[in-house]
């Protein structure tokens, strides 16, 4: 599979000022590379909103407190900014692409791949990722066809080998394996 994916990464918030800079809602963990000046991002109005365009290129991003304020060249003023409010922004990364820190990785770098525990042996599948605001949770799928949730963090998640195509879990019983009495007979 060679397709690229589109991500969403950001929406519009309310205006900045007069000069046409926005707020944004950021939905990325990379919002330097999202943002960076000259990068265009598919544009997605909200439902019923007036046309609007359909891509937005990136003039300039800044941070102010602990919001980004972005100024996008197609956003000339505040009557411009207003209108794009609850804009979703979608950027197109590709396939092979990966993030800069080595110990994060895209969702659909984590589907399909195959769970074992810390011997080896098969779990099931992750069929996918789940977004929480605490921690994000992987969906395995086992091989009796129980979806389980692994919170994806260090202690129960020690290896991502994308290489290998597999995820080692530090399982124990009602994690994926079922609890010894819920076993199948």
């Amino acid at each position: 599979m060679s397709e690229d994916i589109e991500v969403v990464v950001g929406r519009i918030g309310k205006p900045h000022g007069i000069r046409g800079e926005v707020t944004l809602d950021v939905r990325t963990d990379e919002p330097e590379r999202r943002f960076a000046p000259g990068t265009t991002l598919r544009a997605e109005a909200p439902a019923g909103a007036d046309r609007r365009p359909a891509t937005l290129t990136v003039a300039r991003a800044r941070w102010h407190q602990s919001t980004l304020l972005v100024t996008f060249e197609e956003l000339s003023d505040r009557n411009a900014a207003e209108a794009a409010r609850g804009t979703v922004l979608h950027a197109t990364i590709g396939h092979d692409e990966t993030p800069e820190d080595p110990e994060e990785y895209y969702d659909h770098q984590l589907v399909g791949l195959d769970v074992v525990d810390l011997d080896g042996t098969p779990l099931g599948t992750v069929t996918a990722l789940v977004h929480g605001s605490a921690q994000d949770l992987l969906t395995v799928r086992t091989a009796d066809g129980r979806d389980a949730l692994v919170p994806f963090v260090a202690a129960l998640v020690p290896e991502v080998d994308l290489a290998a195509g597999r995820v080692v879990v530090a399982d124990r019983p009602g994690l994926v394996s079922p609890f010894p009495d819920e076993a199948p007979a």
